[in-house]
């Protein structure tokens, strides 16, 4: 993985630290709209550590595979991930 991985690891982390403090709210009965708030909060973490893993494969795994001739096999990769973005 060619991602910064501190970046990436900081982003999880604050994601795990976030999803704790849910349980906890959820356990204490908080108002659900607070729940939700942070749910949608993690939500935006992870897609954006996300977005950062799949923009290095795009500039390094993908870019090399075209320069191999091996595009088919990152096209038909990348268009099953569009796929599970869309369910």
């Amino acid at each position: 993985m060619r991602a910064d991985k501190d970046s990436i690891n900081r982003l999880l982390k604050t994601a795990a630290g976030q999803i704790e403090g849910i349980s906890k709210m959820v356990e204490e009965d908080r108002y659900c709209i607070d729940i939700s708030n942070q749910l949608m909060a993690v939500q935006s973490i992870l897609r954006k550590a996300n977005n950062e893993i799949l923009k290095a494969h795009m500039h390094m795994c993908v870019k090399q595979a075209f320069q191999q001739g091996k595009e088919e096999e990152k096209i038909d990769e990348i268009i099953s991930l569009i796929n599970k973005f869309s369910k």
